[in-house]
């Protein structure tokens, strides 16, 4: 679907069971545990299909614009800021995480930080190691009875949520996708943004960072917390306005922040860390044993599944090819692909996202400078100015009963000429059983070199055909006519390579030679 991938790049001290994992499945590994330079990356992504990362490496579109032979990039964690996924679907790379891999790890680093917020658990480990015997400063708060908000319900903040219950602490949250049914069932009130803030002793977020979540917590939002409100950020750098968390704190809006993560990683200035109300940690939310080696067994799991087409799990870019590596579905891929570029020269339902993306792979044959796959068609598509349509018909039978009852049909319209073919994969092999309007009951096979001629429906070219074919020495393996139309019958000839025909042949049209 992407091209072969024979060897991976394992960068930022993957745990190293991700490329035993590897190894075991015949992928070749090569291991950097120093942050490569720009230029050594570029390098070195020229030698590999593949590049696992955690979050040092930043794989930006320059890179990636220098990276002709890579097809996958695998993020051994959840978030992937630090990979420019445009970049990479339009080079039609894929890109993958492991949103599930550091999900307790986080939580848990989430609920020290709560914790350590409440008691002062590090101002006073740090007086004490000092010589500073000091209890009056270190007047903590009981965590039961607060209510903690928590901006995004996925898994992360589900297991929060289960955590501080054990507190007492009552839990209200919001996340766009939830249902309200569904987050009570975890004991968490779902509300609307704007009646978080007010109700929260204690804010903490689990989004990713989006345009709409960046800056999220600012001046804003803080003017309308509960005086003393503490955040949390154990998401994403950005998602908290540091500059505004600075002013809460300094005004005394703020009681407290406790800091996983940074808008700039390793932070050049300190303020916001060295100030007296707030715990900061180095981005060490997924940082354990555990969660390291899980997030490095799925990623490599992953990428062996694809080598070995299975169905794909943590797509980030092309969610639709989840399952399209499936032997099942690969001819009806190909099946898509060839209906698509036949066209440009002259219970499927549960397919049809990637299916339609094979019809543009086909159609976009050729019209552009970049390479086509499944991955970046719809993107180029876009560029030039086509559009796509899919509908499911459901038990409605083919337009020819011989097509048996799957079929997949591909409809194409370029200006005032419209184009219909109709083909079936469901015996593992593509085959075409009708173009615009013309049929070949028993089915045209798509393989190998194909020619294909029109001519109107008293003509009888195959005589002519054939004698033009040897006259070039042209090695013809089938030469099949479609019924006829009151305009025209198709007839095409397959040969076992390209065919150079010098000659137009009388009454006859050479609509298209493709090879499948």
């Amino acid at each position: 679907m992407t091209g072969r991938v024979d060897k991976v790049l394992l960068l930022d001290g993957v745990d190293p069971v991700c490329g035993r994992i590897l190894t075991q499945a015949g992928i070749s590994v090569t291991t950097h545990n120093k942050k490569l330079s720009k230029d050594q990356l570029i390098k070195e992504l020229s030698e590999h299909e593949g590049v696992i990362v955690r979050s040092a490496t930043r794989v930006t579109e320059e890179v990636l614009a220098s990276s002709n032979k890579l097809r996958i990039i695998g993020r051994a964690g959840a978030g992937v800021d630090n990979i420019d996924v445009s970049a990479a679907t339009r080079k039609g790379v894929i890109v993958m995480n492991t949103p599930g891999g550091n999900t307790l790890s986080a939580a848990e680093h989430t609920c020290a930080m709560v914790c350590s917020l409440a008691r002062f658990l590090p101002q006073a480990c740090a007086a004490l190691k000092a010589g500073t015997w000091d209890r009056k400063a270190y007047l903590g708060s009981e965590l039961h009875g607060k209510t903690i908000a928590i901006v995004g319900l996925g898994r992360i903040g589900r297991e929060v949520a289960k955590r501080m219950q054990a507190f007492g602490m009552t839990t209200i949250g919001y996340d766009p996708i939830i249902p309200k049914e569904v987050t009570s069932e975890w004991g968490v009130e779902s509300l609307p943004l704007e009646d978080l803030w007010s109700q929260a002793d204690y804010i903490t977020v689990h989004t990713p960072l989006l345009p709409h979540t960046k800056n999220l917590i600012g001046d804003e939002v803080l003017a309308k917390c509960k005086p003393g409100v503490r955040i949390v950020n154990v998401a994403r750098g950005g998602i908290v306005d540091e500059a505004a968390l600075l002013r809460a704190l300094e005004n005394g809006t703020c009681g407290g922040a406790a800091l996983d993560v940074f808008l700039e990683e390793p932070p050049t200035d300190l303020t916001l860390c060295r100030h007296p109300k707030v715990i900061c940690t180095p981005h060490l939310g997924a940082n354990t044993v555990e969660a390291q080696r899980r997030v490095a067994k799925e990623i490599a799991q992953q990428i062996v599944d694809m080598v070995h087409g299975r169905p794909l799990v943590g797509v980030v870019n092309a969610p639709a090819l989840s399952n399209a590596t499936s032997n099942a579905c690969k001819p009806w891929i190909e099946l898509a692909k060839a209906l698509g570029c036949l066209a440009n020269s002259s219970e499927v339902s549960e397919m049809k996202s990637f299916l339609g993306s094979a019809v543009l792979v086909g159609l976009l044959k050729g019209l552009t400078q970049n390479g086509i796959n499944l991955v970046n068609a719809p993107v180029l598509a876009q560029e030039v100015g086509v559009s796509l349509t899919l509908h499911a018909h459901g038990n409605q039978p083919a337009p020819v009963p011989s097509t048996g009852p799957e079929a997949l049909q591909v409809k194409v319209t370029r200006g005032p000429t419209t184009h219909v073919l109709l083909g079936n994969a469901s015996g593992g092999q593509a085959t075409l059983y009708a173009l615009d309007g013309c049929v070949w009951e028993s089915g045209l096979t798509l393989g190998r070199n194909m020619l294909f001629f029109s001519a109107s429906p008293s003509a009888t070219p195959l005589a002519a055909i054939a004698t033009q074919l040897l006259a070039v020495q042209a090695v013809v393996t089938s030469l099949l006519s479609s019924n006829s139309t009151t305009k025209e019958v198709w007839h095409v000839a397959r040969t076992s390579a390209n065919v150079d025909l010098p000659f137009a042949i009388p009454d006859t049209n050479l609509r298209a030679q493709l090879t499948f």
